[in-house]
């Protein structure tokens, strides 16, 4: 067993142990912690393992997310639908959904909580994104997913845009 092994109880009871501050913190100091966090892992590790490392993990946190935070959805509308209120009402972004079918979908999401605001750098950043993407699919559908961002605010497209598609050979699984 990890020593840190991901359960939603990690979240612990926000209410009671920030009976003052609360459950805001602004987006500048989660980018502290965030980009702190993958330059120590890129430097110890290098960029391609800090890039699986930080998919990974945002795949657990999508997939926690789904389960906790998103209401029980009938089908792939009623998912968006209740995944785009909960992004807004979190202020992790604003999710729409530019094209669906059975194997492939692409969206965006603006506002993005991970880069929206940053400076031109001429390479996507949100890898993280696509590991929680991955996992809100994963989670809904019980079918393997894998979400690629193919435009990013950082190399000047002004919205994260991804490429969500179907893995081969998970088509039947439920």
């Amino acid at each position: 067993m990890n020593k840190y092994e991901f359960t939603w109880d990690l979240i612990g009871d926000i209410a009671d142990g920030r009976s003052n501050l609360g459950n805001q913190v602004g987006v500048d100091i989660y980018r502290l912690m965030q980009f702190t966090l993958r330059a120590v892992i890129e430097e110890n590790y290098g960029a391609e393992e800090a890039d699986r490392i930080f998919f990974d993990a945002g795949k657990i946190a999508g997939s926690h997310f789904y389960k906790n935070m998103i209401p029980p959805a009938e089908n792939i509308n009623d998912f968006v639908s209740k995944t785009q209120a909960v992004l807004k009402e979190t202020k992790i972004g604003i999710l729409r959904i530019e094209t669906v079918t059975p194997e492939e979908i692409t969206l965006t999401l603006d506002e993005d909580l991970d880069c929206s605001g940053l400076p031109q750098i001429d390479f996507e950043t949100c890898i993280y994104d696509e590991g929680f993407i991955s996992g809100l699919f994963e989670a809904f559908t019980g079918k393997e997913w894998l979400a690629k961002e193919i435009d990013c605010w950082c190399t000047g497209a002004r919205t994260c845009r991804f490429e969500v598609k179907l893995i081969k050979g998970t088509e039947g699984s439920e």
